[in-house]
């Protein structure tokens, strides 16, 4: 399906910029502006079948996704998609903003985070434009005011629920497990279609499906209850830093399994729309926040494992089908797709890049020479995570060919404290509490029961390499080679054989990040360390007032 076709490296011509609609142009605009449909799973990594048949061999080997597949085939699957933050507020931010994560203010942490109201959103700059604009289940959470960059509760369509979000829960407890699903999917149908039916006749529409089951936590065992995936078959599929062993493949087919709930959902929104007749002037959008939650290196980490993502993206009014684009992508890029796609101006603040040039050419490959890199970072995650509620601050560029990492407080500890890890000696929690309670013990990494087997087999053979590539300390610099390393644990960044290397890469990081504002290179670079970023998310103040390490 996916048939990868000759290498073109070529310049795109530069887009205009459009004109904001005034009320008189409504009208004649719907006539030809697409609607939007953003369909973003929370935790949602890059895992789905159409990737599988480009790069076999993985976890994508045992998910089916027909629905984003089938977007992908009519339209185009890009391999290098990545988030700008792989937490999934400071993300968000991002996205909606179209900015670097670090220029949303406190919008670039996650527990704590406030939006500042004067940052430009598409959402509400295409409702200025005509748009009626929607959304059902997560935006941008948690933080204050919930769902702020896209009108907050005003434009929210779950009348009819929210147990989607719950879906191995709900379904598992099902007397009947077709039964269960089918009442989730007229769940999420029904929340659509009040959404269709609010907006004007003619009226262009831009919908956000949000949903958050592919977040911790689910059942165990659900994935081949509820689907037939059999963790048996991950064998000798996981990335080197996971142990390969039966709890941890069980783990991994659990969340397929809600992956495979997701891409259900996703089918319903496409039946809906060609329902109505409206499916191919539809700019469809089907991505995830960022990677994997619960495993070692996954979500909250700058490797690929957290920061890569699905993206296909489909409108058959323009953009030409069944292409696979190298080209990289930064999930800010979205933002002006939007707006340039809805005809609506895109405002100077936004860093990202308008992806429409490039979709709509005839070519497969990388397309635009000049998309050959993105780049990536974190600040605070979980509030309480480490000592002073501090950040565990990071950037990263990537390239076809190299990682590159700067953690900018090598000292701190980059999943959180725990008994003799950062925090007082004393007893390590028991496993209840590794797999249910994120907070007990090195808090950026969600509950799970592979946070528990990593844990209490750290004294096993083997057992304290799996646990230190999970918990344990870094240096300020990380370089992956990439063709030889692609599970990323080989850190070359002090082998003098990769040293032009490693100079080049953090030159080029920094002079972007200098560039764009980022406050970790702005005076002392301790802009994140003091508050409000630092405040408690509960509180809204700092516990103590130790001295930042």
């Amino acid at each position: 399906m996916f048939q990868r076709l000759t290498f073109v490296a070529t310049f795109l011509a530069a887009i205009s910029c459009h004109t904001l609609l005034t009320p008189a142009s409504f009208l004649s605009a719907a006539e030809t502006r697409p609607n939007i449909v953003f369909a973003f799973a929370d935790d949602w990594g890059k895992y789905a079948s159409a990737y599988a048949e480009l790069e076999p061999g993985g976890i994508s080997d045992l998910v089916s996704t027909p629905h984003f597949d089938r977007v992908a085939s009519e339209g185009v699957l890009f391999r290098n998609a990545f988030v700008n933050a792989p937490s999934c507020t400071p993300c968000r931010s991002s996205l909606l903003s179209g900015q670097f994560f670090w220029r949303t203010g406190r919008g670039a942490i996650l527990q704590g985070a406030r939006w500042d109201l004067a940052i430009p959103s598409y959402p509400l700059l295409l409702r200025d434009a005509g748009y009626h604009i929607g959304h059902t289940y997560k935006v941008w959470s948690p933080g204050s005011p919930a769902n702020a960059p896209y009108g907050a509760a005003k434009y929210a369509y779950n009348r009819r629920g929210s147990r989607f979000n719950g879906f191995s829960q709900r379904v598992s407890a099902a007397q009947d497990i077709a039964a269960g699903k089918q009442a989730l999917l007229e769940e999420v149908r029904g929340n659509f279609q009040d959404f269709l039916t609010a907006r004007t006749a003619g009226q262009p529409f831009c919908y956000w499906f949000g949903p958050t089951n592919c977040h911790r936590k689910w059942i165990a065992g659900s994935g081949k209850k509820l689907w037939s995936i059999d963790p048996d078959g991950l064998q000798g599929k996981l990335p080197e830093f996971l142990p390969d062993v039966p709890v941890v493949r069980e783990d991994v087919a659990d969340y397929l399994g809600e992956v495979q709930a997701f891409d259900a959902g996703l089918g319903v929104l496409l039946a809906e729309l060609e329902r109505i007749g409206e499916l191919d002037n539809t700019l469809v959008v089907v991505s995830g926040d960022h990677g994997i939650p619960g495993f070692p290196r996954g979500k909250c980490n700058l490797y690929d494992f957290g920061t890569a993502v699905p993206l296909a993206i489909r409108w058959p009014k323009k953009i030409p089908a069944g292409r696979v684009l190298e080209d990289f992508v930064c999930l800010p890029d979205l933002a002006p797709t939007f707006l340039e796609a809805g005809e609506t101006q895109v405002p100077d603040a936004m860093t990202g890049r308008s992806l429409l040039g490039l979709l709509a050419t005839t070519q497969s490959g990388l397309v635009d020479a000049t998309r050959d890199h993105v780049v990536m970072g974190r600040e605070r995650h979980v509030a309480k995570a480490r000592t002073d509620l501090l950040p565990y601050p990071q950037r990263a560029i990537r390239t076809q060919d190299f990682l590159y990492i700067r953690n900018f407080k090598p000292s701190r500890w980059p999943m959180g404290t725990a008994a003799g890890y950062g925090a007082p000696d004393g007893p390590l929690p028991k496993h209840d509490q590794l797999v249910n309670n994120t907070f007990g013990a090195f808090g950026d990494l969600d509950a799970s029961p592979t946070k528990a087997f990593v844990i209490e087999h750290r004294k096993d053979t083997g057992g304290q390499t799996y646990f230190d590539l999970a918990f344990g300390l870094r240096p300020e610099e990380e370089l992956f080679d990439l063709k030889n390393d692609p599970d990323q644990i080989h850190n070359v960044a002090q082998d003098p054989a990769y040293q032009k290397q490693r100079q080049a890469l953090s030159e080029r990081l920094m002079q972007i990040l200098k560039t764009t504002g980022d406050p970790r290179t702005a005076g002392d670079g301790s802009t994140y360390d003091k508050p409000p970023f630092t405040e408690d998310s509960v509180n809204r103040k700092r516990p103590n007032k130790k001295k930042a390490r």
